[in-house]
């Protein structure tokens, strides 16, 4: 059985600021390829002082494009994580769910809240 993973933020990021989603992207490609491989994986949030949605949506949330929410729940699991943080990533995973569900009901949902903007300037 492959052993487990314990992967740090932090020291992917090389920061205590997770803002951009290409810092994101990092945490996802490490992350994607672990599950790929079935294992499983402790996520380390120690020392990370600041955590955006962008940054949540690209490391964890589009994971439930390419695998099964069971496989999520199964083999990640997050630690450190500070309260608000955590409703953050609860927020980012049941968005990243309903999206995956049907991504074309989605983006057309946001485009009419967003309004006709082709009509502009």
């Amino acid at each position: 059985m492959s052993q487990n993973l314990e992967l740090s933020i932090f020291e992917i990021v090389g920061s205590p600021l997770c803002v951009a989603s290409s810092d994101g992207q990092k945490v996802h490609d490490r992350l994607a390829a672990a599950l790929r491989e079935g294992r499983s994986v402790m996520l380390s949030f120690h020392n990370i002082t600041t955590l955006t949605s962008a940054f949540l949506n690209a490391a964890i949330g589009q994971l439930y494009g390419a695998f099964s929410e069971e496989q999520i729940r199964s083999l990640l699991k997050v630690q450190d994580m500070q309260p608000d943080d955590l409703a953050l990533l609860k927020r980012v995973v049941e968005t990243a769910k309903q999206y995956f569900k049907d991504p074309q009901k989605f983006d057309q949902a946001v485009q009419e809240a967003q309004g006709d903007d082709n009509n502009g300037a």
